[in-house]
């Protein structure tokens, strides 16, 4: 039995409490990621690179979190989830500063990795820590409550990175995680419990190597397909040799006793369809942020801070949504909600492509908006949906699969968005980047997107009713 098991409420912070130290961390990661997204045009000009070249700083960071999150449940048992949470906001703290340091596209591609390191750590243990101390009736809102404060770091985020990257320096960008570090710190010292395993299963080294490759393999072999750095014969092999390596770990996962990233999971419909539908969903949520940035600065010549002022729209309407999240999900179920809401935020994608310099910026602020709203809703449906039949013992292993597929999805979608970007210049006679070159990407995007709503069709129409007042109601 773990000491999660027996700790006493009594010794436990409050549902609140915990959520709003873990949204530390999360605050931290998405200010970054977003202001990062923004800026990415002016770091391209000063650092000399291709705008599009500069996704590789993006995709690192996720492919760093693919490879090494799988390892986060194992720590969090081994060596206590307060430790392990400090630890990772250190790591991420000594990457941020790196990044500012960086004076080349390798350089900084190189320190993003280490920030992908503690990325990787921090926010899966984070999450890892409140589904083991709130009580199951009150998952959604628990991650609601999670997720609502780190949402302040995307509202702030775009205009923020526009201010600083057209009035100051991109550096600043990195130097802003150090006093947000600093405190994670502190607040995770005073009130993250230290729930640790009595006896924490071995750690799967040869399943966590064939994962690492293959996941590395594939990343990042998607990333530089096409853009002529490297030769094309050695993009096939390294694609190659990822398939390989993650063929050799399912059929390893199948005789495993303790296997890295558990895949017996799968066979339970709730996680199955939140990993599977969530992976498809959240493609277009990773491609979003990387070319409407590229589409207002490069396409419709705006400042970096008049693209943030638009594009924070969204995050705003994610925020206004997490007060909402309960009663909706508790009058339709998560069924509707997961099936709708994928649609609906396929058809906001989709909407993207009709953008012109001549469209009001208020119509654009609105449609992003708005799709804010509807995307945010379908994250805390999964987000939550997807434990609802995990028992506390398979709980690590749970976080840790689900963190592997989501940060792995939303590398894929910036991989997905620059390639078709890409093919789409070559197309109209490549060199600067025009309106027109955006479209075809959105809607490759928004395809997948909507392609989701397959997988969660087949879910019963209970499925999650356990963690909302649906199945009182029904009795």
């Amino acid at each position: 039995m773990s000491e999660s098991e027996t700790t006493s409420e009594s010794n436990t912070p409050s549902t609140f409490i915990t959520a709003a130290c873990v949204a530390t961390a999360l605050f931290m990661e998405q200010l970054d990621s977003t202001v990062l997204a923004t800026a990415l045009p002016a770091m391209a000009h000063d650092l000399h690179e291709d705008p599009i070249a500069l996704k590789l700083a993006l995709t690192a960071y996720l492919l760093s979190l693919a490879v090494f999150i799988p390892l986060s449940g194992w720590t969090a048992d081994k060596f206590g989830a307060r430790r392990i949470f400090r630890a990772a906001i250190i790591v991420f703290t000594f990457g941020s500063i790196l990044c500012a340091f960086s004076n080349s596209l390798a350089t900084i591609v190189a320190a993003r990795i280490v920030q992908g390191l503690g990325g990787a750590l921090m926010v899966p243990v984070g999450r890892l820590v409140l589904l083991r101390t709130a009580p199951r009736h009150e998952l959604v809102r628990a991650m609601a409550w999670l997720a609502m404060p780190a949402l302040i770091g995307p509202v702030i985020g775009p205009p923020f990175g526009g201010f600083l990257a057209t009035y100051a320096h991109w550096r600043y960008i990195f130097w802003i995680n150090v006093p947000i570090g600093l405190l994670g710190v502190a607040v995770a010292t005073r009130f993250i419990p230290d729930l640790t395993e009595t006896h924490p299963r071995p750690l799967d080294l040869p399943g966590a190597i064939l994962s690492g490759i293959g996941l590395c393999g594939l990343v990042s072999g998607f990333t530089i397909g096409g853009r002529g750095l490297v030769a094309p014969p050695l993009v096939a092999l390294i694609l190659i040799i990822g398939a390989m390596a993650l063929t050799a770990y399912v059929r390893h996962a199948r005789h495993a006793l303790h296997p890295i990233l558990d895949l017996r999971l799968l066979r339970i419909p709730t996680f199955r369809a939140a990993i599977l539908g969530g992976f498809l969903f959240r493609v277009g949520l990773g491609a979003s942020p990387f070319l409407l940035p590229l589409l207002l600065q490069e396409g419709f010549h705006l400042t970096a801070l008049q693209s943030g002022l638009l594009t924070f729209a969204g995050a705003a309407g994610a925020l206004v949504m997490k007060t909402t999240a309960q009663p909706i999900i508790n009058c339709f179920g998560f069924r509707p909600v997961l099936i709708v809401n994928a649609l609906i935020s396929a058809c906001f994608l989709f909407s993207y492509a009709f953008f012109t310099p001549e469209t009001p910026q208020m119509t654009i602020l609105l449609i992003i908006l708005i799709g804010g709203f509807f995307r945010s809703l379908e994250f805390t449906a999964l987000n939550a949906i997807a434990y609802a039949n995990i028992t506390s013992r398979d709980m690590s292993n749970a976080t840790s699969f689900a963190a592997v597929g989501q940060q792995l999805a939303l590398s894929t979608g910036v991989a997905i968005g620059a390639a078709v970007l890409e093919m789409s210049r070559s197309v109209h006679g490549g060199g600067q980047l025009v309106p027109e070159d955006f479209a075809p990407a959105f809607y490759v995007v928004a395809m997948i997107t909507a392609l989701a709503a397959t997988i969660f069709w087949p879910l019963p129409t209970t499925a999650g009713d356990e963690l909302t007042n649906r199945r009182v109601k029904a009795s």
